[in-house]
């Protein structure tokens, strides 16, 4: 029974870190990096409000979902 109640106590923890999200910052480059690595250039990304991506792709969500990470080429 204590070991149910120490996993349900990590479950929780765990779960409150991957609902706050990344920092929008640290995502952006996480995603920049990969982009660069497949040997694009000439691309943006852009922070937004969630729902704001006029214009690009949604590549990425952070801050718990309240912001989009948009790509654009050229």
């Amino acid at each position: 029974m204590k070991k149910l109640m120490v996993a349900l106590g990590l479950l929780s923890l765990a779960g409150t870190a991957f609902a706050a999200g990344k920092p929008c910052e640290e995502l952006k480059s996480e995603i920049a990096a990969k982009i660069d690595a497949k040997g694009a250039s000439g691309y943006s990304l852009e922070i937004v409000d969630k729902g704001a991506a006029a214009g690009g792709e949604v590549v990425g969500t952070c801050e718990g979902g309240s912001k989009e990470i948009v790509y654009n080429r050229g």
